[in-house]
């Protein structure tokens, strides 16, 4: 009679073992699936406060300065085909259209989303400082920008002069673009503006030293 219930309280005690570690093994399980969840939880609830699209004035200044000033380096790129003598002219200038005309189609469609005004072609735009002029004049006030007499001059060259010419003027502008391009990377909040402006940094520094070197310049 007594090995009966000695054999009892010894499966009892196994059983209650068993549970209690199972029970362990579900808590941690339980623990580290709550922990994934918390963690998941926040990481979407921070996605959803990165308000997309968000912008601030740097952003909308950075777009509509730049615009002109692309719309500018273009022009000037576009008169190398047929007034340039130097073959790395003609290729520089290329590469300057094919970069920059994109950039001032994603601007504008940036400043038409924001419902702010875009330049013209000509750079007036009387909500921009500086551009409260029909002419295009207020356009020289910007970093790097040429005023309309030099634009004149360099309409008027060809051969080696164009090249000089067109080179010391694309290594100024060039200059203000990454000017402009700095402030922006700095203190605007949009992502894509600031990507581009990073790019702008990178890319136009690499031609300032190039172009500097076929001046002669060091």
């Amino acid at each position: 009679m007594s090995t009966t219930p000695h054999h009892l309280t010894r499966r009892a005690a196994l059983i209650v073992a068993t549970a209690t570690a199972s029970l362990v093994l579900a808590a941690c399980g339980g623990g580290s699936d709550n922990s994934g969840s918390a963690n998941e939880g926040h990481s979407n609830s921070s996605s959803a406060s990165d308000t997309a699209g968000a912008h601030n004035a740097q952003d909308i200044a950075f777009a509509q300065g730049m615009i002109p000033h692309h719309q500018q380096a273009v022009q000037m790129a576009g008169l190398a085909a047929d007034r340039a003598s130097s073959a790395q002219v003609k290729a520089l200038a290329s590469r300057i259209e094919k970069a920059q005309d994109p950039e001032i189609n994603t601007m504008t469609g940036w400043l038409k989303s924001w419902g702010k005004d875009v330049p013209s072609s000509d750079g007036s735009m009387s909500s921009m400082p500086g551009m409260d002029d029909s002419s295009g004049s207020g356009m020289a006030n910007m970093p790097g920008m040429m005023g309309s007499a030099h634009m004149a001059e360099l309409k008027k060259m060809s051969g080696k002069e164009f090249d000089t010419m067109f080179l010391t003027m694309m290594v100024e502008h060039h200059k203000g673009a990454v000017q402009m391009a700095t402030t922006e990377k700095g203190k605007g909040k949009y992502g894509p503006a600031t990507g581009m402006a990073d790019g702008i940094i990178s890319t136009q520094t690499a031609e300032i030293t190039e172009m500097n070197k076929m001046l002669g310049k060091s």
